[in-house]
């Protein structure tokens, strides 16, 4: 019998109800991911942030980085360790401070186009430099987004409340191919989020809600963008 849930089941008959130590990691109520990974995702973002040319960045120059910052510290100090808790301030702040990024960072894509149309001037290695890492910064933004809003986010998943993904991982698809403690965490997520917006599809992980396709609809698409943009403007000041 499968160790998927009803709604994965690929058996004949209804699924029987299983123990939860014969569960799945994903499935059942665990230890919970450390926080150090996404953090360092996002100050990596916020670094990135910080280091854009005047022309690429939102203004006033350091508001929305220092802000970035400031709900980054907040939210390790409320919770350093492992996610597994949802204080009433913490969720709101987490959600925050990933709005506060994409904000940002859809803020220098424009930017990055309108510069791309108006300044004929600007040298192939620094399109190419400040292209990719506004390219970078996008990847770790919807990664964050699919971390924060998968199942209802870390805490919940480590509660194991929710048995519906709104991402299918190969490992719930193949459940005897994969750890019984295994769970999706947010190298999972960035894994997802750069291949989107390097092939502009969903490779081996699947979205199965509607927010979780429009996610990756937005994603590819800005990734589409970018790329397009970026690597057109760099041939064509190179060829020049």
């Amino acid at each position: 019998m499968s160790d998927l849930p009803p709604a994965l089941d690929r058996g004949n008959g209804p699924p029987q109800p299983k123990k939860p130590g014969q569960l799945p990691g994903w499935l059942r109520r665990t230890e919970a991911e450390q926080r150090w990974p996404a953090a360092l995702a996002i100050a990596v973002a916020i670094a990135i942030h910080m280091i854009l040319p005047p022309d690429l960045a939102p203004r006033p120059r350091w508001l929305l980085p220092a802000l970035e910052s400031l709900l980054l510290v907040t939210v390790v100090a409320v919770n350093p360790l492992r996610i597994n808790r949802e204080a009433r301030i913490l969720r709101p702040l987490s959600i925050g401070l990933v709005a506060v990024l994409s904000l940002v960072t859809a803020w220098s894509v424009a930017l990055l186009v309108r510069a791309l149309f108006h300044h004929g001037g600007l040298a192939p290695e620094h399109l190419l430099l400040w292209g990719g890492a506004i390219w970078l910064t996008n990847v770790i933004v919807f990664a964050l987004w699919f971390w924060e809003a998968d199942r209802g986010g870390p805490a919940a998943r480590a509660e194991g409340r929710t048995p519906h993904p709104d991402f299918l991982f190969t490992q719930m698809q193949v459940p005897e191919l994969a750890d019984r403690d295994w769970e999706p965490t947010f190298v999972d997520y960035l894994y997802v989020s750069f291949t989107n917006a390097t092939a502009f599809s969903p490779t081996d992980t699947m979205p199965m809600s509607t927010w979780a396709k429009l996610l990756m609809l937005s994603e590819a698409l800005t990734s589409l963008v970018t790329v397009l943009l970026v690597v057109a403007r760099a041939v064509n000041v190179i060829g020049a």
